[in-house]
């Protein structure tokens, strides 16, 4: 059985204090639940004993679905600051439904946030800012994996880790917006500028975006400006003024909860079929795939078995962004305008995952970008381009914005491997071959991609270091060895010719 890690006594002495500390205010906080009437709490519990569940899963469920009367209820609502008092009461509402009075965080951090916004000036606030949302969320992870080491229990980190992303996004929304009224030079701020804000939001404004209740619970986490427009009905008007009817909402609401209702079928259909963790005691017993009986398999099956398990398991995640998704087109808030023409521009601002984008991806760069797309918005847009491109603070901050189990790390070392191959297959072999996926070399590219991309993420679920370990040894390393036999292949090819001398061949 796996323990945790040992750590010298007078340092766990000095957390045990610190935590019995922060936990001597619960009584406090709990007097802050007051949204949740205790007996719909206690149905809540009843059916999850029904149906074999834990209460937390069947509140988080159940809260999902909630999103869509509620932002039907939002539409009868006049614009304005009334739109946004009911985007923090119904936030409020659900986190302390599916979490209780962990919900304090929520409200203590975007408070401590809005004062930070007052008080310091831009220049200051777009690193101080950030880095008080990054530690915040980093302690939270500490905490969890101090007091409950791998476990899968619900709790604020979930909730807090989209908060992160909105904190750290509008102190640079608003850095931006003070540069650009100055005049000042910075390509970053003129290329996202249609996201700067010239002045700060008002309390109840910043309250309704950080609690925003359609995609509280699984994201994206949505520009303010985005979110503003809903609440304003700036949405429905061109950039010029414009005044524009509204386009039907009916089939970009529709389609992506029969989406998120199939993909939790299929969850829940292979999720049982094709476990990958320990199906009695997930949190200490030997996982699945790394059980005697299991690995006496041959290894095209077990591989299958784990391919199949993380198929499932991504469903989950598809399940719960296509449920935010309709939840937030219920209301418009993730319609994205009309341009000068009145031409609508489509519904994109609250799609997070483009499944079949993700599933048929031909190479890893591919499916980055059809997976958590608001997450790789949000790293590239106030990451990588606020650090003149560097890949280390955008892999560093991706990984400290996870976690710190050591599972997450190893995966974010291996990803290089497949990144690297990937991108020298594009200079060397590229030009020779259509682009098509219904090519033979489409279909190879698909292939590879996912036999390597499924293998590599094997430790994000493991979690452990030493499972994590035994799952790509029990898997021979073949990723990691295939990568550097490919790499070693391509380098030896010579370059490719001139554009006008290649020839398509496949």
């Amino acid at each position: 059985m796996l323990s945790e890690l040992e750590l010298p006594e007078f340092l766990i002495n000095a957390i045990d204090a610190g935590i019995q500390h922060i936990y001597s205010y619960g009584p406090m906080a709990e007097k802050t639940v007051v949204l949740v009437p205790e007996v719909l709490s206690s149905q809540v519990g009843n059916v999850a004993d029904a149906i074999g569940m834990d209460t937390e899963t069947v509140s988080y469920v159940l809260g999902m679905f909630l999103c869509y009367p509620l932002g039907l209820i939002m539409l009868g609502i006049p614009y304005g600051k009334s739109r946004h008092l009911f985007s923090f009461l119904l936030g409020a509402f659900l986190l302390q439904f599916t979490l209780g009075v962990q919900w304090i965080h929520h409200l203590i951090s975007s408070l401590v946030a809005y004062a930070m916004i007052l008080l310091l000036p831009r220049s200051t606030l777009k690193t101080a800012l950030p880095v008080f949302a990054v530690a915040y969320i980093t302690l939270g992870h500490l905490h969890r994996q101090y007091i409950n080491y791998l476990g899968w229990d619900l709790d604020f980190t979930g909730s807090q880790m989209v908060l992160t992303q909105k904190l750290y996004m509008i102190a640079f929304n608003l850095y931006d917006g003070e540069l650009l009224a100055k005049g000042k030079e910075d390509r970053a701020a003129k290329k996202l500028a249609k996201y700067s804000l010239k002045e700060t939001p008002g309390l109840l404004e910043f309250l309704g975006y950080t609690f925003c209740f359609s995609t509280i619970l699984a994201g994206p986490a949505s520009e303010y400006i985005t979110y503003a427009r809903a609440c304003d009905g700036s949405a429905f008007k061109t950039p010029s003024g414009k005044p524009c009817k509204p386009p039907s909402n009916l089939i970009p609401t529709l389609k992506p909860l029969a989406i998120s209702l199939f993909c939790l079928g299929v969850h829940l259909t292979l999720s049982p079929m094709f476990p990958l963790l320990n199906q009695t005691h997930p949190q200490t017993g030997t996982p699945f795939i790394l059980q005697e009986e299991f690995l006496a398999q041959p290894w095209f099956f077990r591989y299958f078995h784990s391919w199949m398990g993380l198929f499932a398991l991504r469903e989950k995640y598809y399940f719960g962004w296509k449920n935010a998704e309709g939840a937030a087109n219920v209301w418009y808030s993730g319609f994205d305008g009309f341009d000068e023409d009145g031409n609508s521009l489509g519904w994109e601002s609250s799609n997070n995952i483009n499944i079949l984008g993700f599933e048929l991806a031909q190479d890893l760069q591919s499916a980055t970008k059809n997976w958590n797309i608001k997450t790789s918005f949000w790293l590239t847009r106030y990451v990588y381009m606020r650090t003149n491109g560097n890949l280390f603070a955008v892999y560093a901050l991706s990984a400290f914005w996870h976690g710190f189990y050591p599972g997450y790390y190893m995966f974010f070392l291996s990803v290089p491997l497949p990144t690297i191959c990937d991108r020298m297959a594009k200079k060397k072999l590229g030009p020779y071959f259509s682009k098509s996926k219904y090519t033979l070399y489409g279909i190879i590219s698909f292939l590879a991609t996912s036999i390597s991309m499924n293998y590599m993420i094997l430790p994000f679920v493991m979690l452990a270091y030493s499972w994590s370990w035994d799952a790509y040894q029990t898997n021979y390393f073949f990723g990691h060895i295939g990568c550097i036999i490919y790499y070693v292949i391509l380098a030896m090819l010579p370059k490719p010719k001139a554009a006008g001398d290649k020839k398509k061949v496949a």
